[in-house]
């Protein structure tokens, strides 16, 4: 099976492969459609859908992958968010979320000035590419969970779903 997915990020390439260890693996620099950073859940999955169908579309029989990262407001404060999308090569769209946490009130301020969470962790943490490496989650839950251990858990989420719905046809 040949999968392609809508990102290069490494940590985003790590989750796919840890669930499609036998697949041909592709990336793919596809656009989300959405900010650069989504600033809720709905345009968080819609970046996600977005990537998936723009790499199904690559080539004919191929499985799009998208996985997006955002944040979302909440009346408990600002909310580390991800998504991921899996199309299959009859363009069904399969659905998945993952863990959810809040962000400290320094994180919100600048994420509010437009800044991307990327930036912001990059000069939180004095590190340099989080986001290719232990994420926001991995940096708040103080490396208990990476982003590809969250990644991952979204695909064997897409991953059952699409597996099942092979089955049941």
């Amino acid at each position: 099976m040949k999968i392609y997915i809508g990102s290069k990020n490494p940590a985003k390439i790590l989750a796919v492969q840890n669930v499609f260890p036998d697949s041909v693996l592709e990336t793919a620099e596809v656009s989300s459609k959405v900010s650069l950073q989504p600033y809720s859940d709905e345009e968080t999955l819609e970046g996600a859908i977005n990537r998936a169908r723009e790499c199904a579309s690559i080539e004919k029989g191929v499985i799009g992958i998208g996985l997006e990262g955002g944040v979302m407001e909440t009346s408990h404060g600002l909310l580390l968010c991800n998504w991921g999308a899996l199309v299959d090569e009859a363009r069904n769209v399969f659905i998945a979320s993952g863990a959810r946490i809040p962000l400290p009130d320094e994180i919100t301020t600048e994420l509010e000035k437009g800044t991307e969470l990327g930036e912001v962790m990059d000069l939180y943490a004095a590190k340099v590419d989080v986001s290719k490496k232990e994420g926001a989650v991995g940096i708040f839950t103080n490396n208990e969970i990476s982003r590809i251990e969250m990644f991952t858990h979204v695909m064997q989420l897409l991953k059952g779903q699409f597996e099942f719905n092979k089955i049941k046809r």
